[in-house]
């Protein structure tokens, strides 16, 4: 079994945002299993299970419903329910140190400054989680990254982006069914 968070801030208003590529990637993933999204009883997340193509791995896919910086405590919650260890997570992210649509994976590793991901490893007390990036560059000129990582993308941007969050799900389902690093041959 694995778990599949998708990172983003909750509500219509962020839905396009960079920042909510993770979702975005979730979203297609559920619906390529057949699965809906719903919102279990104590839990600060929406919830989709499957299997990964007949018979293949069973999956949690997860959406906090917490702001971003608050991510880790839902997912530290289905972790221990489901009885998913770290390294059974995959946690799909934006990243402003990749150039747009560059996508890169590993296992553990710092936050980069990204406050999803630094939820994530204090509340799972651990930082031996997957990670799979999407970069969406950094912001031009002087503009603060939180503004550009809370703003919507680019029509530029937008004319790939469903092929590279669908790219995302092809990597995230490498990851899952090959293994890291037959994975990041492929999609690196």
């Amino acid at each position: 079994m694995w778990l599949v968070v998708g990172l983003g801030n909750p509500g219509p208003k962020y839905a396009r945002h960079r920042h909510n590529v993770g979702f975005l990637v979730a979203d297609l993933l559920a619906e390529r299993i057949g699965a809906r999204f719903s919102r279990p009883k104590r839990v600060v997340a929406e919830v989709a299970e499957g299997r990964l193509g007949l018979g293949g791995p069973r999956l949690v896919l997860v959406k906090p419903m917490t702001y971003m910086n608050l991510s880790g405590g839902p997912v530290a919650g289905l972790s221990r329910f489901y009885k998913i260890p770290p390294a059974r997570i995959v946690a799909i992210h934006d990243d402003l140190d990749l150039g747009y649509g560059t996508l890169r994976a590993k296992l553990g590793g710092g936050e980069g400054g990204h406050n999803g991901l630094r939820s994530l490893t204090k509340s799972l007390a651990s930082k031996d989680y997957l990670r799979l990036r999407f970069g969406v560059g950094r912001p031009p000129g002087r503009q603060d990254p939180a503004d550009w990582v809370l703003s919507d993308f680019s029509a530029a941007e937008r004319k790939d982006l469903d092929y590279l969050v669908d790219r995302s799900a092809d990597f995230a389902e490498s990851i899952i069914t090959k293994g890291l690093e037959p994975a990041q041959n492929h999609y690196h």
